[in-house]
């Protein structure tokens, strides 16, 4: 089932008498649970036409390096095999995507995208829009309930928009069954950026290289499917206790495979209800509530990936701080080499450069201690949103720039006065000793160094 919410006309023209139908696979990179790609079929089998998917690489996605291009390469040769045992080619071209689009749109009859919420992704979608002589339909398959359909603008917090979400719940919790294409299309005959070879093509591509892929997480959605039945096993029911833990692994890891869309959201709150676990509630206000805040904080917020984008309160405060004495001031390069005199905050860095996924609740730690050695709040976001975005494999989307404002104040409320926070909400290590054994995440992470440098 398709909600009409979901789906939307970016542009007015007319159906073409073409030769197929066009997905243009952008932010859904994923073969199932996939509402544009089963909304493309639907329309495909209706007009007798077989469908294409298109999916354009750019090197130049603003943030993004080689760690992030060999997670997203090893995930759409997954996606590739898994439609060609449906019948349905993938065509990759090794260009910006609104560019690759356009042509192949000449011989559709209709041309369908998933959704994206960045403004990069937004203007793509324009471009493609204004155009094309077919119709562009977007179809939204990477959130649980519409943008728009919670809410007509940018809520305050959690506590505003978690009822909004829950009364439309539960006409978007309802499983996506897979469609049957009546016309095959693997007989055509495109020319497409060969990506059967991930390490090959990640050589061809003029990207930056000056971050590497990790070794702690595989791209695609059998690897993420598999790290969450594991998680819906054995870790769930004690999620809620143990999962601000990072001695311990009680998360769902999920977030990578969200961030490239090579897991549904809908899949994931679906096999989470199955299990009927104590810890199931917990989880979904995670994936549900939280991550859809950010997405509707990106949506009606330009300023999403600025320090223009925390609340006024928390601006004007941070700013009556910002000539408060610091203890210590370190630049963005002492910071990025975990050079600081602060064993924990040095550790969550490490993490971070290392697995490509910090802990969430040290990520919590790591951007309130920017603020402290920052020489002003403005200098501290930027700083904390790069290294965000560099090192993060889940970085550069709705989730990262949310959290890492959350950090200055957004999504939360005043707090008692501070130097340098003002009455943003203010974290030190005691704080951490308190939830869990610190110095053993110290000594984990400085082991885990040490392991790397003898490989």
């Amino acid at each position: 089932m398709i909600q009409k919410e979901r789906i939307k006309a970016l542009n007015n023209k007319g159906i073409n008498k073409g030769a197929y139908v066009l997905y243009w696979m952008q932010s859904s990179q994923r073969a199932e649970y996939n509402h544009a790609l089963e909304y493309a079929i639907a329309k495909g089998n209706e007009l007798r036409q077989p469908v294409i998917v298109f999916f354009g690489i750019t090197a130049h996605f603003p943030e993004a390096n080689e760690r992030h291009y060999a997670f997203m390469l090893e995930g759409l040769k997954e996606v590739k095999l898994s439609l060609e045992k449906r019948g349905i080619p993938m065509v990759v071209h090794h260009k910006s995507p609104e560019v690759g689009a356009i042509p192949l749109a000449k011989k559709a009859s209709l041309v369908v995208v998933d959704r994206g919420y960045l403004r990069i992704q937004r203007q793509w979608r324009s471009i493609v829009a204004e155009r094309i002589d077919c119709p562009l339909i977007q179809v939204e398959s990477d959130v649980i309930v519409p943008v728009e359909e919670t809410s007509p603008k940018e809520e305050y917090a959690a506590a505003t928009i978690r009822s909004k979400i829950h009364k439309k719940l539960g006409g978007f919790l309802v499983p996506l069954k897979p469609s049957v294409p009546t016309v095959k299309s693997l007989s055509f005959d495109f020319d497409s950026f060969d990506i059967s070879d991930v390490r090959k093509a990640l050589s061809k591509l003029p990207i930056d290289r000056s971050v590497k892929k990790v070794s702690s997480f595989q791209g695609g959605t059998k690897e993420a499917r598999k790290r969450l039945e594991l998680f819906l096993e054995k870790k769930i029911d004690d999620f809620p206790e143990l999962r601000n833990d990072p001695t311990l692994d009680y998360v769902s890891q999920m977030s990578p495979y969200l961030h490239f869309g090579q897991i549904s959201p809908l899949f994931i709150a679906l096999r989470a209800s199955e299990t009927k676990s104590p810890g199931r509630e917990a989880f979904l206000e995670e994936l549900i509530v939280r991550r859809e805040l950010s997405m509707n904080f990106v949506f009606y917020n330009q300023n999403y990936d600025s320090f223009e984008a925390v609340p006024e309160w928390a601006k004007k405060t941070l700013r009556a701080h910002r000539k408060d004495k610091r203890q210590y001031i370190y630049t963005l390069e002492e910071m990025e080499s975990a050079k600081t005199h602060d064993p924990y905050w040095n550790a969550a860095q490490k993490e971070l450069v290392i697995k490509g996924k910090m802990h969430g609740y040290m990520r919590m730690y790591w951007g309130k201690k920017i603020i402290e050695w920052s020489r002003t709040p403005e200098e501290a976001f930027r700083i904390a949103l790069h290294l965000n975005n560099k090192y993060e494999l889940d970085g550069r989307d709705p989730n990262g720039f949310a959290g890492v404002a959350w950090c200055f104040g957004k999504h939360d409320r005043p707090w008692g006065g501070r130097p340098i926070f003002g009455n943003v909400r203010y974290m030190n290590d005691n704080g951490l000793k308190r939830k869990f054994d610190a110095n053993e995440y110290v000594k984990r992470m400085n082991t885990t160094v040490l392991k790397m440098r003898t490989i």
